[in-house]
């Protein structure tokens, strides 16, 4: 992301969203639903207002268990009670190379 956009400095706030649970009850409050290369559905009863800057940081099973980490923006928002699954859309704005390629391996598997 261009800092130029921000006059120079980061002064918008940025929101993390950690995805590690601590117990079953918050797993199934909120978690990642999907993910594709460009971003990821975060199933949520209260979703992030769209423009939102958020920190990422969410496990996903491949032989073992692995964290993904980045930031990203919100960009899609469905609110509850509309009868599809509420939560955000949030896109990639930045990942770690570990993480790029984590989501590399895990979409070609999903393929093969």
């Amino acid at each position: 992301m261009d800092e130029r956009q921000f006059g120079g400095q980061r002064k918008d706030l940025r929101v993390t969203v950690n995805h590690e649970f601590r117990d079953v009850d918050e797993f199934i409050v909120e978690y990642v639903q999907n993910i594709s290369k460009s971003g990821v559905f975060i199933k949520s009863q209260n979703p992030l207002p769209a423009g939102t800057l958020v920190n990422l940081k969410f496990t996903v099973i491949m032989d073992e268990l692995e964290t993904i980490e980045g930031e990203g923006k919100v960009v899609r928002v469905v609110s509850p009670g509309g009868g599809n699954t509420p939560g955000m859309g949030v896109v990639f704005t930045k990942l770690t190379s570990y993480s790029n390629n984590l989501i590399e391996s895990l979409l070609a598997r999903s393929e093969g």
